[in-house]
C-alpha cells in the first residue's frame, strides 16, 4: 500500500487565526454536544482526530471541555432523537456530522451555535444564507459539491472502457436532494462518453442486492454509489455484493476503496475533521457562528484497489494508477 497527499483549491481556504498555548478557562467546564449519523465504529476515528485537534487547541478532555457524543448509524428516526437529547443538554456549542444530523438539530434550536462537519448544500438545505455570511447560529465545511459526480463517471469509464450502462444509487430519504444533487453531472458526462446513467434507488438491503443484481452479467455495466449516509452504513454489503457479481463500482470516499471497493475519488474526511476542531475553538473562545464564513474542501484523494481490480478482471490505465494518492496491492 503506498500513498501520497496532495491539495486541491475548490474554492476558499481555511481560515487561520493565532491561538495562546491554553484556552480560555472560566469557572465551569464547557461542553460540546456532538451528533454522529454515523455508527460509533463508523466514526471512532474522526472523533479522535478531532479530540486531538482540540488538545491542541487548548482544551483538555474532562479538564476544560466535554464532549457528548450521540451516535445515530444512518437512522433517521434515531438522528431526530439523539438531536433533541444534544439540544436538550444544552452544550455551549454543537457538532453535527452529515446533512441528515444539521436538519435535526435545526428543528430543535436556532440559538445553540453549530459547527457542522460533512454538510454537502448548505445554502440549497436552507441552512445559511451565503457562504461567506452564513447568519443564524451555524457554520461549518463542506464536504462534496456537484460537479464530483463526473470525476465518478470518468474514473470508471477509464477503468472499464466498454461501459455503457450505469447505475446510481442511493437512498431517496438520505441522499442530498433525494439523490437528485448529483445526477445532473452524472448524466451530462455519461452522455458525453456514450453511457446510460439510471437513477437506481435502494431503501433497505434487499433492495440493495436487487440494484446489483439487476446490473450483473452485463460485462459493460457500472455502479456509482453516491455519497449518502445509507450507502456508508451498508458499505460492506455494498461492497461485498458487488466484487461477487462483478460489477465495477466507485465510490465517494477512501473507507469504501479501503474496504475492499474498485475506487474512491472524494474529499479528506480527516482533514474536515481537524477544520471543524478550529471552528469549535473559536466558537469556544466567543466568535460568532454566523461570522464565520463556511469552508469548501481543500484536500482531495484518488484511491485504486488494484488487488479487487485484479478479482474483476480489469486492468487499470498505468497513467491513473500513477495520479492516485494511493494504491492497494
Amino acid at each position: 500500500m503506498r500513498r501520497r497527499e496532495f491539495i486541491t483549491l475548490v474554492g476558499g481556504a481555511a481560515a487561520s487565526w493565532p491561538f495562546g498555548t491554553e484556552a480560555q478557562q472560566s469557572d465551569r467546564v464547557k461542553r460540546v454536544g456532538v451528533l454522529f449519523a454515523r455508527a460509533q465504529n463508523d466514526g471512532q476515528v474522526h472523533a479522535q482526530v478531532y479530540e486531538q485537534e482540540m488538545q491542541k487547541l487548548g482544551w483538555s478532555k474532562d479538564h476544560n471541555v466535554r464532549f457528548d457524543y450521540r451516535w445515530a448509524a444512518g437512522d433517521p428516526e434515531r438522528i431526530s432523537t439523539f438531536a433533541k437529547e444534544v439540544v436538550d443538554a444544552r452544550p455551549d456549542v454543537i457538532v453535527g456530522h452529515t446533512t441528515a444530523a444539521v436538519a435535526a438539530l435545526l428543528r430543535e434550536t436556532r440559538t445553540i451555535p453549530i459547527v457542522f462537519i460533512g454538510v454537502t448544500d448548505p445554502i440549497g438545505s436552507g441552512f445559511v444564507t451565503s457562504l461567506s455570511r452564513p447568519g443564524g447560529n451555524l457554520t461549518g465545511f463542506v464536504d462534496l459539491e456537484p460537479s464530483l459526480g463526473s470525476k465518478w463517471v470518468e474514473l470508471l469509464k477509464q477503468m472499464v472502457p466498454n461501459l455503457t450502462r450505469l447505475g446510481c444509487i442511493f437512498n431517496p430519504a438520505t441522499a442530498v436532494g433525494g439523490g437528485s444533487y448529483y445526477m445532473s453531472s452524472v448524466e451530462s458526462a455519461a452522455s458525453s462518453l456514450g453511457v446510460q446513467a439510471v437513477a437506481t434507488p435502494a431503501h433497505n438491503a434487499e433492495e440493495i442486492e436487487r440494484v446489483l443484481t439487476s446490473l450483473a452479467g452485463d460485462p459493460a455495466a457500472g455502479l456509482v454509489v453516491m455519497p449518502d449516509i445509507f450507502n456508508g452504513v451498508h458499505r460492506t454489503l455494498i461492497i461485498s455484493t458487488a466484487n461477487h457479481l462483478r460489477v465495477p463500482a466507485v465510490y465517494a470516499f477512501r473507507f469504501f476503496a479501503t474496504g475492499g471497493g474498485l475506487a474512491s475519488y472524494g474529499i479528506d474526511l480527516t482533514d474536515l475533521f481537524r477544520r471543524g476542531a478550529v471552528y469549535t475553538d473559536r466558537v469556544l473562545r466567543g466568535a460568532l457562528a454566523a461570522d464565520l464564513p463556511v469552508q469548501l474542501p481543500t484536500k482531495f484523494e484518488l484511491v485504486i484497489n488494484l488487488k479487487t481490480a485484479k478479482e474483476l478482471g480489469l486492468e487499470v490505465p498505468p497513467s491513473l494508477v500513477a495520479r492516485a494518492d494511493e494504491v492497494i496491492e
